[in-house]
């Protein structure tokens, strides 16, 4: 379901993107091309309603908020003003006392129809000036969904850049004894709420990977003890084989227009790369060596293709075109390197390297330079990216009996998190932005 849909429509309110004249501060801004940057105080008050709803939209802002590690919400024991009209302008010398550089306050109402109506407005305290001011429209139901398109609302204003707080995570969800887990396919918000299963089978599932244009994953499936690659259709639970290939198929994920999937196959004990065109199912082989080249993932533009290959002795990473021409290692450091994938701004591959008995997520350029790692572990792997290209998400497994968990960590690696989730979970796959 599309957000026009959901939401029903946004519009402004009276001074939305005001400019800031204000000579003594500088409009509220944060730079996040700086590396580590400060967080900024930010007032979120709870959103005035007749029962406890405006509070919990409230609470969800500021936990996206807060979870981006670019912002730090006041607590709301040291506010002075108590908000009673969120269409007035608030008294800007009592925010400022507490250092909230910024503050939200919104509405929340039930129209005559059912639906709830939000509004919110985001106020540079020192300025005096409103900053942006929306509201929206849906169902009770959806008033999560709300919250973190609000979230990303005040994001963007902010920084410059789009928010990733509306968007949802496949992943596998894992659960029984380590010697007889159990997997299955599941989705969830980005914050962890809201999961449910996409599968009931105990059959073994894995990679699972959202369509960059669709409500729909790939995902590898043991069902009948046979290794297939299948295509899940979230909203109607439709389900449809990709296609029977005679030998064990890893790793799919989509072309950027959604058009194409790729993969690697094995046959006669090395893997290649394989494309198959959704619409007539016909494939493409790509790579055609002696070793295993496996984990491929497309640039943004569709115009290069990154993957991991033991051609050298180890797992490294290569970078090719497109049609599978100029195949170049990238990789060079010490120990070996595998899960590429490459960034939706185009600027960078994350990966996994094992290196001196650890394991760690990093990221380096299309070219292989600029290495850096991101957070390091007994185990760690399956790197993904949030649709903004700021954020990854990645599963940890510790060197005790439990089973992995999901945490996520923002490119400067200072702001590690773990994301809750009912049960053990790994594979995750980030969703791009809800439409």
């Amino acid at each position: 379901m599309i957000r026009r849909s959901l939401i029903g429509f946004m519009m402004a309110i009276a001074g939305m993107a005001m400019t800031f004249s204000a000579p003594a501060h500088a409009a509220v801004e944060i730079n996040i091309n700086k590396g580590n940057v400060q967080p900024l105080p930010i007032a979120i008050t709870d959103f005035q309603s007749n029962n406890d709803l405006g509070a919990q939209i409230a609470q969800v802002v500021a936990a996206d908020l807060q979870r981006s590690g670019l912002f730090a919400p006041v607590n709301k024991a040291a506010f002075i003003e108590k908000i009673t009209d969120p269409n007035k302008a608030p008294r800007f010398q009592d925010w400022t006392a507490i250092n909230a550089q910024a503050l939200v306050v919104g509405r929340v109402t039930r129209e005559a129809d059912g639906r709830l109506r939000a509004e919110f407005r985001l106020w540079d305290t020192y300025a005096g000036q409103q900053m942006t001011g929306q509201q929206f429209f849906t169902q009770p139901d959806n008033w999560r969904r709300l919250a973190h398109i609000i979230a990303d609302a005040i994001y963007e204003r902010i920084t410059g850049e789009k928010g990733y707080f509306d968007t949802r995570v496949v992943f596998v969800s894992e659960s029984g004894p380590k010697t007889a887990r159990q997997r299955q396919l599941a989705i969830m918000d980005q914050d962890g709420f809201n999961v449910r299963m996409l599968t009931n089978t105990k059959d073994l599932v894995l990679t699972p990977r959202f369509s960059p244009s669709r409500q729909e994953v790939t995902y590898m499936s043991f069902e009948g003890n046979q290794p297939r690659v299948y295509l899940l259709q979230l909203e109607t639970g439709q389900r449809e084989m990709v296609g029977n290939f005679p030998g064990m198929t890893f790793s799919p994920r989509f072309s950027p227009d959604g058009q194409k999937v790729i993969m690697s196959l094995q046959q006669e004990g090395n893997a290649n790369i394989y494309t198959m065109d959704l619409r007539s199912r016909t494939t493409t082989r790509l790579t055609s060596t002696a070793a295993i080249d496996t984990a491929p993932s497309y640039a943004p533009d569709g115009g290069r293709i990154a993957f991991e290959s033991d051609r050298g002795g180890r797992q490294q990473i290569y970078v090719m075109n497109a049609d599978g021409s100029g195949q170049n290692r990238i990789s060079f450091g010490d120990g070996s390197y595998s899960t590429p994938v490459w960034s939706p701004r185009g600027d960078l591959i994350a990966f996994t390297k094992q290196s001196g008995g650890k394991f760690s997520i990093g990221v380096m350029k299309p070219d292989g330079s600029g290495e850096r790692i991101l957070t390091s572990g007994f185990h760690n792997e399956g790197p993904t990216w949030a649709p903004n290209g700021r954020v990854l998400m990645f599963f940890r497994q510790g060197a005790g009996a439990g089973g992995p968990q999901l945490y996520s960590i923002d490119l400067t690696g200072y702001n590690e998190q773990m994301v809750k989730t009912p049960s053990y979970g790994s594979d995750p796959a980030w969703s791009p932005l809800l439409e």
